[in-house]
């Protein structure tokens, strides 16, 4: 079948602020984040794309938008699944504050059974995730055939919910999982399995040598808001 390319957007000031942005509206890439979407179609020179599905969420068609001047035959399609995870009333706060939350453990150790205060579930949002990207790489399978290539941009949580499903992952070891600001990650679906081609590349390094003043949790809800 189709291979499907995950792009998280770009740094966000949401990022940068420490913030769990959610659905926040008015959310968009900052200096750091607007280079990388800029990069983004030198990345991916040498990739046909058969299709470009993106959340609606700001951060994510501003991401995007370099690469589809530079590939001005590409359509882009939204879907709501690949909205981030709607965090309710944790939405806009500051993450450093939200770790004193009890649920905040729960979210980190236990994230299957995590639901928001007048938000979603931590397992919805896999849910909703994962029946998104299947159902269009299926569909750019039957129109484009199966060495096709379909680019979905979305978010760090879901990102990662949607790789734990292709490696056969429990939702409650999601957490173990990172990816970076407008790095990216390909599964082949098959008929039987998926296979994980790429895992958070962005071609850079850099973020593997030792921080002098680490940050929380690397695995924090949010994909690791306030990462370099």
């Amino acid at each position: 079948m189709a291979t499907l390319i995950l792009v998280r957007h770009g740094r966000s000031t949401a990022n940068t602020a420490g913030l769990l942005a959610g659905w926040t509206p008015g959310v968009a890439l900052d200096e750091r984040g607007a280079a990388q979407a800029a990069a983004l179609p030198g990345r991916l020179a040498d990739v046909p794309l058969a299709a470009v599905v993106s959340s609606p969420l700001q951060r994510c068609r501003e991401t995007l938008r370099p690469l589809l001047d530079a590939r001005p035959e590409l359509e882009l399609r939204t879907d709501d699944r690949m909205g981030e995870c709607d965090y309710g009333d944790w939405s806009g706060r500051k993450l450093a504050e939200l770790m004193d939350e009890p649920l905040m453990t729960v979210v980190q150790q236990h994230p299957s059974a995590a639901a928001f205060p007048g938000g979603e579930s931590m397992r919805v949002m896999q849910a909703r995730a994962v029946d998104a990207v299947r159902e269009w790489t299926a569909r750019v399978d039957e129109e484009h055939g199966e060495d096709a290539v379909l680019l979905m941009c979305s978010h760090g949580d879901i990102i990662k919910a949607i790789v734990a499903d292709a490696l056969g992952m429990h939702l409650d070891l999601f957490q173990r999982i990172q990816v970076d600001p407008c790095s990216l990650t390909a599964i082949r679906y098959t008929r039987l399995r998926p296979f994980l081609l790429r895992l958070g590349d962005t071609g850079d390094l850099a973020g593997l040598a030792p921080r002098e003043h680490p940050g929380g949790e690397a695995g924090v809800v949010g994909g690791g808001a306030g990462a370099p």
